[in-house]
């Protein structure tokens, strides 16, 4: 799916959640935040700080709150989307048929801000370097356009590709995946690049 440039625009091309994430957006626009379009979905920002942003997905919608882990979630309605990975980010899920309680998203929103303005931030270790796994290097030896190609992606991309590979367990499984990406880093895209662009 194309990148959009206005929350309008993402709302539209939804094939589900349209009046859901309508309903979320028209409470977000009741706070001081700032309505933005990031990594491709409705994010909403406080002096140039990530606050929190909702997206759709095929089997559910979900608010994401960026510094979430501070959040009090008296409600239990929080999760670690990545856990093991995920330090700040926690999100609101919401199933098909679920009732959106507008003042309880409301309270969780203004906490958030109040968190934000407050200085309330995990901060993150960014990686440095790719670690090549052996398998992703022997291709690399026996293709140099492959290796030239992974050398023109972000070293964040690397990373997901290196990632990919080394998490693979079996040959016939790293072969597979190797399968797969090759025809995407050769054409530039990173290995999650499609869910970022809902």
């Amino acid at each position: 799916m194309a990148s959009t440039k206005t929350v309008d625009a993402f709302i539209a091309k939804q094939a589900q959640w349209k009046r859901e994430l309508e309903t979320l957006r028209s409470i977000f626009q009741k706070t001081e935040l700032l309505e933005e379009i990031k990594w491709g979905s409705p994010t909403y920002t406080l002096n140039g700080k990530l606050v929190a942003g909702f997206v759709g997905f095929k089997n559910h919608y979900a608010i994401w709150f960026h510094q979430g882990v501070f959040l009090k979630d008296l409600q239990k309605r929080l999760l670690n989307a990545q856990e093991g990975k995920t330090k700040a980010m926690r999100q609101w899920r919401f199933e098909r048929g679920e009732e959106i309680p507008e003042e309880l998203v409301l309270d969780y929103i203004q906490e958030a801000i109040e968190n934000c303005l407050a200085g309330k931030e995990v901060k993150i270790e960014r990686r440095v370097g790719v670690s090549i796994p052996p398998y992703l290097k022997d291709a690399f030896k026996k293709d140099a356009g492959f290796h030239e190609a992974f050398k023109k992606l972000t070293p964040g991309k690397q990373r997901e590709y290196a990632d990919y590979i080394a998490t693979a367990k079996q040959e016939a499984t790293k072969a597979k995946r190797l399968d797969k990406i090759m025809p995407m880093i050769q054409q530039g895209v990173g290995l999650n690049d499609k869910y970022k662009n809902c």
